[in-house]
C-alpha cells in the first residue's frame, strides 16, 4: 500500500534517491492455487488478468474488467486520504453523502465482502481468489463493515502493483534509521519504554524500563495500542481510557513458518506462481468450504483444512538468500486463544507440521532434505515480540470495521493521532488511520505533529529545514479562536474547505487549506483552469464577485 504515499511518489524522505531503498515488483501480485492445481492469477496488467478469469467465467471476467476501472476512478478520490489525517467519521459520511460515487463507497463501507462478491460473480474459484485477497487484512468474509476491500484492492493492484523491498522488509527500516542519522537524529535499539512522562499536561519525555529518563524537548510520538494508554500515560481522561480499551480486534490472528532451504522451492503448478507476491494455498475450490474454516477460526478451533499462503520471496529477488540457496515462508490463518484449551507453546510445532503437510502440496521440494531450519511463530509469539502494538496477534491493531475506520480508527479520542488530556504527545501504528499494511502511514502523524508545532509540512517535505529552535505551539499562534482564511461551505452551512493560504507558484496559484476542518488540502489553479473559470462566471457573474468583499454573510442561501 506504500507505493501510493507521496513519501514515496515524490521522495519526500529522499529515501530512494539518498538512503539506498529500492523496490521489486512482481508482474504477478496475487495468486491462488487449488487443490487440482490449476491456478487464478491477478497481474498488474488487466487485459492478461481477466484473459486467466475468462478460462473458468467468460461472464465473470468481463465483470472484474469493468470493476477495476470503476475501483480506480473511486481509487483517484480515496486514496490522498490514505496518507493524511483523516476527517472525522461523521463529516466523511456527510461528504460522500453528497455524490453517486460516494454513496457507492458508502454502500461498500458498511457491507462485508461475501455479500459483494455474491451479487457480482458467479464462479466460486474467482469468488475464492478475490476474498481471500481481503482477508489477507484479517477478517472474515462475511464481517459487515468491511467492504471496501473488495471494492479498493483491484484499483490498487492495477494501479500501483504490488511491491517489496529489496533484500528484505528490513530495507525500508535500514533507510529510515539512514534518514534519521542524516539529520543528526539517534536510534536506540532494545530501549524498551515504560512510562512516558508529563508535566503541566504535557508529554515530556520517557522513562525506559532500566529507569533512564530522556527528555523531549518539542514532542513524543508513541505506537501504543488503545488497550494500553493508561499503561503508559497519565492525565488521560477515564472516558477517553474507557473507550480506548473497548476498541475491537481482529477475530484471529496468523501463525507463520519460516524455512531456510538449500535450493528455491519449486512449486507443482509451475514456475510462474513462484513469482506471486500474494500466493494463496487453498484446501477445497468450493466457497462453502472455505466459509466453514473461516467460521472454526472465529470459535478458536484448528480446523482440518488450511487457510494457508506464503511463498519463497528469492525467487524474485536474490538479495535475500546466499547464492543457490532458497527460502519459504507460510501464513496459516490461526486463533488467538485455542478452543481446545491448550496452550500455543505447547502445541505450535505440531500445528507447524500440519501445515507443513498442507504446503507440500503445492511445493514439491519443501522436504527434510532440502530444508535447512525451520522457526515456527505462534499468534502468542507476535504478541511478545511488540507487546504495546500487536495485542493478542492481532498484526494490523485493530479490526477493520467501518466504525473504527477513518477518523474513529481506534476511538474517535485517538483518531487524530492526538492524546485528549496531554498536550504533545502524538500516535502512530497500525492502530491509526489508515490501518494495519505497509503504508507510510505515519506521515499522517507528522502533518498533524507539524501542524500543532506550527511547522510547514509542504515546506519540510519538499525540502526545508525547520528543525532550529523550539516551534511555536498553536495555542501561542492563537488556535481555538476564530480562524482566519476563507471557508468555502456547504448547502446546510456546514464547513467544507478552510483554505488557509493563496500563494503564486512559478505559473499557478496554488491554495492551501483543510477539508472538513481536518484533512490538509492543497490545489492548484493554472492559466488555461483560470481562463476556463473566467468563462463560466461571465460579466454579471464577474461583477458580484467584485461586490462580494463588501456584501455580509448569506446563512440561508436565498439566491442573489
Amino acid at each position: 500500500m506504500i507505493q501510493g504515499n507521496p513519501m514515496l511518489r515524490q521522495d519526500e524522505l529522499g529515501l530512494l534517491s539518498t538512503h539506498g531503498l529500492k523496490y521489486h515488483y512482481s508482474p504477478v501480485p496475487h495468486a491462488t492455487v487449488f487443490p487440482d492445481q490449476s491456478v487464478l492469477f491477478t497481474y498488474k496488467d488487466v487485459d492478461k488478468t481477466c484473459e486467466c478469469f475468462a478460462k473458468v467465467s467468460p461472464k465473470d471476467a468481463e465483470t472484474y474488467r469493468g470493476f477495476v476501472k470503476m475501483s480506480q476512478q473511486i481509487l483517484q478520490m480515496f486514496m490522498p486520504g490514505l496518507y493524511s489525517p483523516p476527517p472525522p467519521l461523521g463529516e466523511l459520511v456527510a461528504m460522500l453523502d453528497r455524490s453517486d460515487e460516494g454513496r457507492l463507497m458508502l454502500d461498500y463501507m458498511n457491507r462485508d465482502c461475501l455479500d459483494l462478491v455474491n451479487q457480482l460473480y458467479e464462479n466460486d474459484k474467482i469468488k475464492i481468489h478475490l476474498l481471500r485477497l481481503v482477508s489477507e487484512n484479517l477478517q472474515c468474509p462475511d464481517e459487515l463493515g468491511t467492504g471496501m476491500g473488495v471494492l479498493l484492492m483491484p484499483g490498487i493492484i492495477h494501479t500501483y502493483g504490488v511491491s517489496q523491498p529489496i533484500g528484505g522488509s528490513g530495507k525500508l527500516t535500514e533507510a529510515l534509521v539512514r534518514c534519521i542519522e542524516s539529520h543528526g537524529g539517534q536510534v536506540r535499539c532494545n530501549a524498551e519504554v515504560a512510562k512516558i512522562t508529563t508535566s503541566g499536561g504535557r508529554a515530556d519525555g520517557v522513562i525506559l524500563s532500566d529507569g533512564e529518563a530522556i527528555k523531549a524537548r518539542d514532542a513524543v510520538i508513541g505506537a501504543i495500542h488503545p488497550h494500553v494508554v493508561r499503561k503508559f500515560v497519565d492525565g488521560v481522561p477515564e472516558p477517553v481510557l474507557k473507550r480506548a480499551e473497548r476498541a475491537t480486534l481482529a477475530p484471529f490472528s496468523i501463525m507463520v513458518s519460516h524455512y531456510d532451504l538449500k535450493e528455491n522451492a519449486k512449486f507443482h503448478a509451475g514456475e510462474e506462481i513462484g513469482y506471486a507476491t500474494m500466493l494463496e494455498f487453498m484446501a477445497s475450490d468450493r466457497l462453502s468450504d472455505m466459509l466453514d474454516d473461516f467460521d472454526g477460526l472465529r470459535r478458536g478451533r484448528i480446523t482440518e483444512r488450511r487457510l494457508c499462503a506464503g511463498g519463497d520471496e528469492s525467487i524474485g529477488d536474490k538479495t535475500r538468500v546466499p547464492a543457490g540457496a532458497g527460502m519459504f515462508h507460510g501464513i496459516t490463518f490461526a486463533p488467538y486463544k485455542l478452543a481446545d484449551g491448550r496452550h500455543w507453546d505447547d502445541v505450535k510445532e505440531e500445528i507447524g507440521d500440519l501445515s507443513l503437510a498442507h504446503y507440500r502440496q503445492f511445493v514439491s521440494n519443501l522436504t527434510s532434505d532440502n530444508i535447512v531450519a525451520r522457526k515456527i511463530v505462534s499468534p502468542l509469539d507476535l504478541e511478545r515480540s511488540s507487546p504495546n502494538s500487536m495485542m493478542r496477534g492481532d498484526l494490523h491493531g485493530v479490526a477493520p470495521y467501518f466504525y473504527q475506520s477513518a477518523g474513529h480508527r481506534p476511538t474517535p479520542d485517538l483518531g487524530q493521532y492526538t492524546v485528549p488530556g496531554v498536550e504533545r504527545l502524538y500516535l502512530a501504528g497500525p492502530f491509526q488511520h489508515p490501518g494495519g499494511g505497509v503504508y507510510g502511514a505515519g506521515r499522517a502523524t507528522a502533518i498533524r505533529m507539524f501542524e500543532q508545532l506550527g511547522m510547514d509540512f509542504g515546506a519540510v517535505s519538499g525540502g526545508a529545514r525547520q528543525d532550529t529552535g523550539v516551534p511555536a505551539t498553536m495555542r501561542a499562534n492563537g488556535a481555538g479562536g476564530a480562524r482566519a482564511g476563507m471557508v468555502l461551505r456547504g448547502a446546510a452551512d456546514e464547513e467544507l474547505m478552510h483554505v488557509e493560504s493563496l500563494e503564486r507558484v512559478g505559473d499557478e496559484l496554488v491554495i492551501k487549506g483543510k477539508s472538513f476542518g481536518t484533512m490538509p488540502m492543497e490545489a492548484r489553479l493554472d492559466g488555461p483552469s483560470a481562463r476556463a473559470g473566467l468563462k463560466m462566471l461571465g460579466l454579471g457573474k464577474l461583477a458580484f464577485l467584485a461586490s462580494l468583499p463588501f456584501r455580509g454573510g448569506n446563512k440561508n442561501g436565498d439566491k442573489q
